[in-house]
């Protein structure tokens, strides 16, 4: 009997596109896309690799996050580790490991790189000062989520390849959303989920997309994104603020509100504030089935 999969479809692919359709077509009925070719003129495009960071920030303390499950006694994005960075960029490269590099602001830690790439005129008010590095080893991956600020994003992929498993936003009823949090139960393998015991994933209809060097994945508003390290490899976002009045709402409510009350019912209740949301997550999904 053949194996059920998630109902994920092939995200569209150009080569390049003009700011109108990429606006007309992607950003207003907030599509997904590859584009392959966007970013060819950008020197990162032809320098970035792990020896040119090295040379370039090999000396930085950098922070490293890994797939263990959220613990009471961290803070709301806290590290699990820091490394240099040369020596980071050397591990990645002789074995896997789960550590990740994430939310690197490039212009804070290392202006002198601002020099190799610019802001797309695209359609997309880009935030000037956040554009933010990620790395990851083979078979690393992120936990389904989605960013806090409910943002366009454009996601940049240098070196390596790396696979991407989106769903909008407004798919979170099937997705076992933990409450308070902007994480689905850390438990589902979205890479190869089992269905008997998160039934709900089967409703969900989402996207799959590849990258390589030099793609750019258009993420639109709150987009849930499963991110998985095919090899070593490192990505590099830019953000737009939602255009979506609700979206914009949520966000707010997000940054100043929930962070908030999160942080301070982890402090009050400890773990079982935690396994409180987990259990929460499955039985508010698995009622939507009935």
């Amino acid at each position: 009997m053949p194996k059920t999969k998630l109902n994920l479809s092939r995200v569209e692919r150009v080569k390049n596109i003009s700011k109108a359709d990429f606006f007309n077509h992607y950003v207003k009925p907030q599509k997904p896309l590859v584009i392959e070719e966007m970013v060819n003129h950008w020197p990162a495009t032809q320098n970035w690799n792990f020896d040119y960071f090295k040379e370039k920030v090999g000396d930085k303390i950098v922070p490293l996050y890994d797939d263990r499950p959220v613990d009471h006694r961290d803070g709301f994005n806290q590290p699990h580790r820091k490394m240099r960075m040369s020596d980071y960029l050397d591990l990645l490269q002789k074995e896997p490991t789960r550590y990740r590099i994430f939310l690197y602001n490039v212009l804070k830690e290392t202006p002198e790189l601002q020099n190799d790439f610019d802001f797309p005129d695209i359609g997309l008010r880009l935030m000037k000062s956040l554009p933010m590095l990620f790395f990851g080893g083979r078979d690393s991956f992120t936990f389904m989520h989605h960013d806090i600020d409910l943002a366009n994003i454009l996601h940049f992929h240098f070196q390596g390849k790396k696979e991407c498993i989106l769903f909008p936003y407004k798919e979170k009823r099937y997705l076992y959303k933990v409450p308070h949090s902007l994480i689905t139960h850390e438990s589902i393998n979205f890479s190869d989920p089992n269905f008997d015991e998160w039934p709900a994933l089967k409703k969900a209809k989402g996207f799959k997309a590849n990258l390589e060097h030099g793609n750019v994945l258009y993420m639109p508003e709150g987009y849930w994104h499963h991110m998985r390290y095919i090899s070593p490899g490192f990505s590099m976002s830019m953000r737009s603020i939602a255009r979506n009045p609700k979206n914009l709402s949520q966000a707010l409510y997000n940054v100043f509100i929930m962070r908030n009350i999160d942080n301070i019912m982890r402090r009050m209740k400890g773990q079982k504030w935690i396994d409180t949301k987990n259990q929460k997550a499955i039985e508010q999904t698995n009622a939507r089935l009935i």
